[in-house]
């Protein structure tokens, strides 16, 4: 497996992208996402995990939101691949290029209908803090959201 920046509007992106958002809403019963949803104005980074044979398995994003801080947007891995560790791949990934960015910090949310999400990023380091910025207003009884410090600033 192999892990490599492309453009937000890549097709093999576009397509995993989806399935995360087809994914989710069946797990939440349909509801929509909280915060402001990533596009290709405001996402930095992005970053898709390719098999061997270069079929698409993982993805995650970057979103700058504040002077050292980014927030992961859009980590989704293929139901086919996990358990193989794409998503800490991809993680570290984004770790890695966050911190050559000049980012120290970097934060997430995620929903309390996504065991494996939390317990991959209390596994690295992540830990429990309120909702941040779009998410402050947001009333979604589901989210939760975790930060990690990556270097000192």
């Amino acid at each position: 497996m192999r892990v490599e920046q492309t453009a937000w509007d890549d097709p093999d992106v576009r397509a995993l992208t989806a399935a995360q958002q087809a994914e989710l809403r069946a797990r939440y019963d349909g509801g929509t996402e909280p915060g402001t949803p990533p596009s290709a104005a405001d996402v930095a980074v992005v970053l898709v995990a390719r098999d061997d044979d270069g079929t698409p398995v993982g993805c995650g994003a970057l979103r700058p939101i504040g002077p050292g801080v980014a927030e992961i947007k859009r980590m989704y891995v293929v139901p086919a691949a996990r358990g193989r560790g794409v998503s800490r791949a991809v993680l570290a990934a984004l770790e890695t290029a966050a911190v050559a960015r000049g980012w120290t910090t970097v934060r997430l949310e995620t929903g309390t209908r996504q065991p494996e999400a939390i317990g991959l990023y209390e596994s690295a380091g992540y830990r429990a803090i309120p909702a941040f910025g779009a998410y402050v207003a947001s009333d979604d009884p589901f989210a939760v959201f975790y930060e990690r410090v990556l270097a000192d600033a």
